[in-house]
């Protein structure tokens, strides 16, 4: 039976199947593209949902509709089977999540001529690290939407190990996958075309933590958060509540922000506000549902951050001429927990597998986060004799998920 390998990921999604030498063939899912950003836009005109860049140009051309992004986000937490009106149905992030790995069903089977109805999927090694039953009821959530895609079969591989399968070199390695959602990690050792996979960790953290974190430390505060909010009939303050500019800093969250009494809340707070001025720009952020316009402005700071040593998060979308300045010392003092944490799991997998770190020839690095200096610097301090080598950071996992379906 053709199986279609699938690297359903938090920010991208990439499809792979095998040529008929047996060797992994990556699909376009997009004209031209390796991946297929994991973002629908629920277009409200058209009363259809678009998907990937396509989903991205149409929220940013303020096109009338709901869009959606880091859904993978949701597995497992009580969010992904309540019910909801989208477009002229009432349903759960399942059946979105279900439909989009429909439409890559669809494309994969159009690209190659080929009908799959079976699937090979990677997963995290855990998506909830900190919570056994939501890390099961994810799995499950997962699964039910595969079905729910037309797919008769699927089966798991963890991201990391299906990453090493495709990892270049030899010797012992540890594969560090930092995705969108997770970070995930595999110790192994490579001898030709074998792989042994000796022990496998992750943890519920990924760029999209990264964007969050930067998101509260530098573009949060122009809209309101730390800001102080009077009583009606007094003259005292206290600080804005906080859980608010929590969510809309989480890709994940922000589409469920936009309800007519929260925005008359943001209004009231404004007109009794310490600086009314910055209420009054969440309201703006609220009323013209500009949360993702923001999360992604604060993205393309970071990834600017990343590269050029100052560089700026640029809000105009909200405010002509609103931004703020980042540079690198900020991006690596921001994200020193993020990657503190990232460090502590890669050794804890080597303990796992009581393996010294000079033991380990080399660190493979996989998905988008993993090209973050922050992240780089805490893995040489934590495995200072490896040598770091780069993969196809946004293809391997599914070169290694086709690779396995052999």
């Amino acid at each position: 039976m053709p199986t279609l390998a699938i690297d359903f990921g938090t920010s991208n999604t990439a499809a792979a199947v095998l040529d008929g030498d047996g060797r992994p063939l990556i699909l376009s899912l997009e004209e031209g593209q390796d991946t297929l950003p994991t973002a629908v836009f629920l277009d409200f005109a058209a009363r259809r949902p678009v998907y990937g860049r396509a989903a991205a140009r149409a929220m940013m051309a303020g096109e009338d509709g709901r869009f959606l992004r880091a859904l993978k986000s949701i597995l497992g937490t009580p969010l992904a089977r309540e019910k909801r009106q989208f477009l002229n149905e009432r349903l759960t992030l399942i059946d979105v999540i279900a439909r989009f790995l429909s439409e890559i069903k669809t494309r994969a089977e159009r690209a190659t001529g080929v009908r799959y109805d079976s699937a090979f999927s990677g997963r995290p090694v855990h998506f909830h690290s900190s919570d056994v039953q939501r890390d099961t009821r994810a799995l499950e959530d997962l699964r039910d939407a595969y079905f729910r895609a037309g797919f008769a079969t699927v089966d798991f591989l963890p991201e990391p190990e299906a990453a090493a399968l495709a990892a270049p070199g030899s010797g012992r390695m540890l594969i560090v996958d930092i995705g969108g959602g997770t970070s995930d990690f595999t110790l192994c050792d490579k001898t030709g075309d074998s792989t042994k996979i000796l022990a496998s960790r992750g943890i519920r953290l990924g760029g999209t933590d990264a964007d969050r974190i930067l998101s509260l430390s530098h573009a949060m505060p122009l809209m309101g958060y730390g800001g102080l909010i009077g009583d009606e009939f007094g003259g005292k303050y206290h600080p804005a509540p906080r859980a608010l500019f929590q969510d809309l800093a989480s890709w994940e969250k922000i589409a469920f922000l936009y309800d007519p009494a929260l925005l008359r809340d943001v209004r009231r707070w404004a007109r009794v506000a310490a600086k009314p001025e910055l209420f009054d720009r969440l309201a703006t952020v609220l009323d013209m549902h500009l949360g993702h316009d923001v999360a992604y402005a604060v993205e393309a700071g970071k990834i600017a951050a990343n590269a050029t040593p100052v560089t700026r998060i640029s809000l105009d979308v909200v405010e002509r001429g609103l931004g703020v300045a980042l540079d690198q010392g900020a991006l690596t003092k921001d994200l020193s927990d993020f990657a503190a944490a990232i460090g502590a799991e890669a050794l804890a997998t080597l303990r796992d597998a009581e393996c010294s770190p000079e033991d380990v020839r080399q660190v493979v690095f996989v998905g988008g986060s993993s090209l973050l200096h922050p992240v780089r610097d805490a893995l040489s301090r934590a495995l200072p004799e490896s040598h770091q080598v780069d993969a196809r950071v946004f293809t391997a996992v599914v070169d290694g998920l086709a690779r396995a379906t052999a």
